[in-house]
This record gives C-alpha cells, sequence and structure tokens, in this order.
C-alpha cells in the first residue's frame, strides 16, 4: 500500500492551498484516513481525518479553515486549506489504516509567509 502525497508550495498569509494523498488502494477502504503536520521542533499532530463513513474530525486550530474530503475519481484524500495563517507552516503527511495497518504517505512541506 502506498500513499502519496503531493500540493504543498509557498504561499502568503490568507491564501488557499490543496493537498492531495493519492492511494495506491481504494481510498474508500481505509478506515480512517487523514493528514498530520509536523512543524520544525514540533511532534507531529492531527490536523484533520475521515472515517470510512465519512465522519471528519479537525484540529481545533484548523477548523472552519480546512476541509477534508475524498474523491473517489482521484483516489485521493483532499485537504483545502484557506486562509493559510504563518503557524500552518510544517512538513504535511498523509496517513491511513489500511487492513488494520496504518500507512504513511512521504511529507509534502507547506509555507506560509507573513
Amino acid at each position: 500500500v502506498q500513499l502519496q502525497a503531493s500540493g504543498g508550495g509557498l504561499v502568503q498569509a490568507g491564501d488557499s492551498l490543496r493537498l492531495s494523498c493519492e492511494a495506491s488502494r481504494n481510498i474508500n477502504s481505509f478506515k480512517p484516513a487523514g493528514w498530520y503536520r509536523q512543524a520544525p521542533g514540533e511532534e507531529r499532530e492531527l490536523v484533520a481525518r475521515i472515517t470510512k463513513g465519512g465522519t471528519t474530525e479537525y484540529a481545533d486550530s484548523v477548523k472552519g479553515r480546512f476541509t477534508i474530503y475524498r474523491d473517489s475519481t482521484q483516489n485521493a484524500v483532499l485537504l483545502q486549506m484557506n486562509s493559510l495563517k504563518p503557524e500552518d507552516t510544517a512538513v504535511y503527511y498523509c496517513n491511513g489504516v489500511y487492513l488494520e495497518y496504518t500507512y504513511w504517505g512521504q511529507g509534502t512541506l507547506v509555507t506560509v509567509s507573513s
């Protein structure tokens, strides 16, 4: 099982980005799938995740700004990030649980300048 993350970049505060995590297996079979991030000197933290049934969960710091959803046509979990802030700067990792095993994609760097 492979997860391929993409979509990071350098943006200004207030801009938007959309991260994509393409899976080598049916994305609807992951339970759950989501995004974590790790800023320099910080621990990895949950950003958002979506269960197999479609229930979503968000970190308080991104509620109202980020949206996680699955796209079956792309076989991917997407993270739409709006109103980005400098404190959102981090390496973002996608994650998924498939057949009781946890898989991680490679990180994609998001840098938000003030």
